[in-house]
């Protein structure tokens, strides 16, 4: 067991590619450094997780990013997460990533560009799905955008909408969704730029603008967000210098972005660059200009998470099978590597 005086932190990792499904942590709230306790395989490829309240402490939830795909509770009480009543499926294919709104758990079906809404139950545990939001559309990468692709599902600041974002149809949606039934109501959709593969979107803490970085395209769009559900773009933004992603022989495939608590910057994680890159955001947070980046500390950085106190950046690298941490310089916003820990095929870090 962690005692009071560190804090938790939850790594997820591909069990398909040598990964020990979800790892427990204790997090050294001085250093950043993680101290590793136990794992738990009760789900395949648990690719993306979630924490959730529960009366007397804390509910983990995952994704089994499988065909067909699954999502789990788990209790953390002990250093190593148990399961919380059976895993449901999710009735698509290949969830990639969910969110908690509106007393359900939402997870984004990458393969079967979908959304799903899973009732949680008095106790954490979650209820067969309630609704299944399909996503239409393509894009014009023949090899990406084929059909629809559900990459991310999150609420908004509000919590009164969730926002998709889709990688094969270029579009982000935004939905309601009914917290007595589960359905799920498409409200609008909003267009990017063709070919750019949104991956993943993050709020500004003013909850008047989104951030949606590509992967396809290592590019950050600058949207304006309107508490009625309105999603407008406002620009575009290279989140690496234009020399460095020249060389087609190198690809660069963005995958996540990370707002700082005070909105004065802004990272984004390059798999294939191997890199974390900083923006700094004017007051308005309307304008980004891209000042560094520095090395992942590993390979194929598949996520980037902010701990609770702002302080610290975490890289879990998939490739290279580490999670790095690095301190942040609370004036120019540049990370500087502190640590890191293997954890093979990493693919996400949420704190508890």
């Amino acid at each position: 067991m962690i005692g009071n005086s560190a804090g938790r932190a939850f790594l997820g990792s591909f069990t398909s590619a040598g990964g020990l499904g979800i790892t427990a942590a204790s997090v050294d709230r001085e250093t950043g450094a993680l101290t590793l306790l136990g794992s738990a395989d009760a789900v395949p490829d648990p690719s993306f997780l979630a924490v959730g309240p529960r009366e007397g402490g804390t509910v983990l939830y995952a994704v089994g990013e499988s065909a067909p795909g699954i999502a789990a509770a788990f209790t953390v009480d002990q250093d190593v997460p148990t399961l919380l009543g059976p895993a449901q499926a999710v009735d698509g294919d290949a969830p990639t990533h969910l969110a908690l709104a509106a007393n359900h758990l939402v997870t984004a079906n990458y393969t079967s560009g979908s959304v799903t809404a899973l009732p949680v139950l008095a106790d954490g545990s979650l209820g067969a799905a309630a609704s299944v939001l399909r996503h239409e559309g393509s894009g014009p990468d023949s090899g990406r955008q084929e059909a629809p692709h559900a990459h991310q599902v999150l609420a908004d600041p509000s919590g009164n909408w969730l926002v998709s974002v889709d990688l094969g149809t270029d579009s982000v949606r935004v939905c309601a969704l009914d917290p007595a039934t589960g359905a799920l109501r498409l409200h609008g959709e909003t267009a990017l730029r063709p070919g750019t593969g949104p991956r993943h979107l993050a709020f500004h803490p003013s909850g008047a603008l989104a951030y949606v970085l590509g992967e396809l395209e290592p590019v950050l769009t600058v949207c304006r967000w309107d508490a009625t559900g309105r999603l407008d773009v406002l620009g575009e933004i290279p989140v690496l210098p234009e020399h460095e992603t020249a060389d087609e022989a190198v690809r660069t495939y963005p995958s996540e972005v990370v707002v700082a608590r005070d909105g004065r910057f802004l990272w984004t994680a390059n798999r294939g660059h191997d890199s974390i890159s900083v923006l700094t955001l004017d007051e308005s947070g309307e304008k980004a200009a891209l000042v560094a980046t520095v090395g992942c500390g590993g390979r194929w950085p598949r996520d980037l998470t902010l701990d609770p106190s702002g302080q610290w950046l975490y890289a879990a690298n998939e490739h290279s099978g580490n999670v790095s941490w690095f301190a942040v310089d609370a004036e120019t916003g540049i990370p500087r590597h502190a640590g890191s820990v293997e954890v093979p095929a990493a693919s996400c870090v949420v704190f508890a």
